[in-house]
């Protein structure tokens, strides 16, 4: 069957990136940069990640078993219009997904093929949509929501994911871009439940797969006042 999945690599404290680049000069050069290079350095050591960039060398490991499941349980993906434009030229001619993306965004442009089975579709009537044309030809396999942060917000808020999976980097970057933040929309006593599924420690960074059961009411839990609210509030 058919997941909605999410994964993306953060610090201790819940940050993907440092703080945003929105000024002149290089991204590459920019504390955004730097503090997603740091989390994601484990991904980029291993060897299922190199090879899927036509790079040679990496480690063959735990990590990089992890690395080559995602790639192979993934028959679409769903992007956002910042992550594929930054990544559409050192992606070159032949990006790592080799399967079908569908990029949320405000601006139309044409489909654009790329080798190796990749077909980059703008989808500019929200994420909803571009997850429903990504089910529509994933083979049965996942549709995997590849990022970046904010759109896995947006899928999540939308009620849309099955599956997150953090891979949760042992360092605290202090700022920066934030994974969890305000604009999940959730009501004062709302709250969005997951179920963990399996937990991988390496010496890197610890794998949680999540299972997402949705929305759910916050209520007072008295168990352990011995009387009730009236107890608590007194």
């Amino acid at each position: 069957m058919t997941k909605v999945t999410a994964q993306l690599s953060v610090s201790l404290d819940g940050f993907y990136a440092g703080p945003r680049h929105t000024g002149d000069g290089d991204w590459v050069d920019s504390a955004e940069s730097a503090g997603f290079f740091r989390i994601t350095r484990w991904a980029t050591d291993a060897m299922a990640w190199r090879e899927r960039q036509g790079f040679a060398g990496g480690e063959r490991d735990t990590d990089s078993e992890i690395i080559a499941e995602s790639f192979a349980a993934a028959g679409a993906y769903v992007m956002g219009r910042r992550m594929a434009d930054g990544g559409e030229e050192p992606w070159g001619d032949e990006p790592p997904f080799r399967a079908p993306v569908f990029v949320v965004t405000h601006r139309p442009r044409q489909p654009l093929a790329r080798l190796g089975g990749t077909t980059f579709t703008y989808v500019t009537d929200g994420v909803a949509s571009a997850v429903e044309q990504a089910r529509a030809v994933a083979g049965g396999k996942n549709v995997a929501v590849a990022g970046g942060g904010s759109l896995v917000r947006q899928v999540l808020k939308a009620g849309l994911l099955d599956e997150l999976e953090l891979h949760i980097v042992p360092v605290l970057l202090g700022t920066g871009l934030s994974l969890f933040d305000a604009d999940l929309d959730l009501d004062d006593k709302e709250a969005i439940e997951l179920t963990p599924t399996r937990v991988v420690p390496t010496p890197q960074v610890t794998h949680i797969r999540y299972a997402v059961r949705g929305r759910a009411a916050l209520v007072l839990d008295d168990r352990g006042s011995g009387g009730g609210p009236t107890a608590i509030r007194q």
